[in-house]
């Protein structure tokens, strides 16, 4: 027998009829019933999303997030023969000129030779590095500048040590091969196994029409264009104390004798090295840099000229590289493109709240007339406070790559204060 209703036991106890089922009187029973329930869960949803943690505030830029320099874009004076390529660092390329296509590129083989070196072993300025054992090999092979005309440190014998430091001079400014062959050993075991190193690292670099079959560049199958060269030159000049070498008029070697430094351009108008090469197959060749002050940016500009064949064949290539990179020089500009106070963008909390960041400084970026420019804010490693004093430091607006890039902090230009409560409340997701 079902259970009979509580108002019909209610009645039988108290002689009271159960009042009749209305409508009414139903909603009103509901109502008592889940009010309650209907409290108790948006208390409870109340305080959960009150005690949720914050989603992370972002940065957003509000700038132009490019800017191009006014004018048209500079014309060089390219060589008439062979192929250059000319580029700034963290500003791109001003232009080539011939046909980019592999050539043999000669003793400028041992500007990547140095830089495996260094990416394996790093030296820092004023330091000079582990020291590497001359061993038989290096001593005979260095007698080869009088039975094979090659370019030796003739000095050497078995036994000694030369500095990483003296060893990277003896390679890029009398441009000893026997001491490539040396470095290539000491770091790998073997010359073919450092081979194997420079070309994973040209591949690494996109540098897709550089082949080395060697770490001297005295083969003819170690082939390159000049635009492959200006990308390993632009990871080169980010590496002052291999800068601090290659600007060198002249280096005097561990037994005393002092060798020129055969790129002709240094230490003038600013040039920095870095790498001659030139034998009759590949004619007269050069990877250079140079740097110039505009503004308050040490800009660091980097070219290369290959397959010159007019005689003389390194004297041709290194006129033509004079011009070149006097006239990037001239052609560089600084333009101011954010005014210190500008607002360049906002930190958003997440729940609809922004706060305006603006440039502590003026934001002057280098270039040259058609350049066009990409500025990006960030948060400069750092986690973006929830909240924060007015002026203080939550971002960095960035010009431009490598190492002459500009860079200028950006600051609250009001409190940032942590959502309310409201906010808090309905916020959904």
């Amino acid at each position: 027998m079902p259970p009979r209703p509580p108002l019909d036991l209610l009645a039988e106890l108290t002689n009271t009829p159960p009042p009749p089922e209305t409508p009414v009187r139903v909603a009103v029973r509901r109502v008592k019933i889940w009010t309650p329930l209907v409290l108790l869960l948006v208390v409870v949803f109340a305080v959960v999303q009150a005690v949720r943690p914050l989603p992370d505030p972002q940065l957003t830029m509000t700038a132009e997030q490019t800017y191009t320099f006014d004018g048209e874009k500079p014309t060089l004076p390219w060589p008439e023969k062979g192929q250059a390529f000319m580029a700034a660092s963290g500003a791109g390329s001003l232009g080539s000129s011939g046909e980019q296509t592999p050539v043999p590129i000669a003793s400028v083989t041992k500007a990547m030779t140095a830089y495996v070196i260094l990416k394996e072993h790093p030296l820092k300025r004023g330091e000079n590095g582990p020291s590497i054992e001359i061993d038989a090999k290096g001593e005979a092979e260095g007698q080869l500048d009088k039975t094979d005309n090659e370019s030796t440190l003739n000095t050497v014998k078995e036994g000694d040590k030369l500095t990483l430091r003296d060893a990277l001079a003896a390679i890029m400014i009398p441009s000893a091969n026997n001491i490539a062959r040396q470095l290539a050993r000491w770091d790998a075991g073997s010359e073919e196994a450092f081979v194997e190193k420079m070309n994973d690292t040209a591949k690494d670099l996109k540098m897709t029409n550089t082949t080395y079959t060697d770490p001297s560049g005295l083969d003819a199958t170690t082939v390159s264009t000049a635009e492959d060269q200006v990308k390993l030159g632009l990871k080169l000049v980010e590496i002052p104390a291999f800068m601090d070498i290659t600007k060198l008029p002249s280096w005097t070697d561990p037994s005393g004798k002092n060798h020129p430094n055969w790129n002709g351009l240094v230490p003038y108008n600013g040039a920095l090295g870095i790498k001659t090469g030139s034998t009759t197959k590949a004619g007269g060749n050069l990877l250079f840099a140079a740097h110039k002050m505009v503004g308050e940016t040490d800009q660091l500009i980097v070219g290369a000229v290959l397959a010159q064949h007019t005689p003389s064949i390194l004297d041709t290539a290194i006129a033509a590289s004079k011009e070149l990179m006097l006239a990037t020089q001239d052609a560089l500009t600084s333009r101011t493109l954010v005014k210190k106070g500008d607002v360049v963008g906002t930190v958003d909390d997440g729940l609809g709240g922004t706060t305006p960041v603006v440039a502590t400084k003026d934001v002057k970026a280098v270039g040259w007339a058609g350049l066009k420019v990409k500025l990006e804010l960030s948060d400069g490693g750092a986690a973006v406070p929830h909240s924060a004093a007015a002026g203080t430091e939550v971002g960095m607006l960035t010009v431009g790559e490598g190492a002459s890039q500009v860079k200028v902090p950006v600051e609250l230009r009001k409190d940032l204060a942590e959502p309310d409560f409201g906010a808090r409340l309905t916020r959904v997701g």
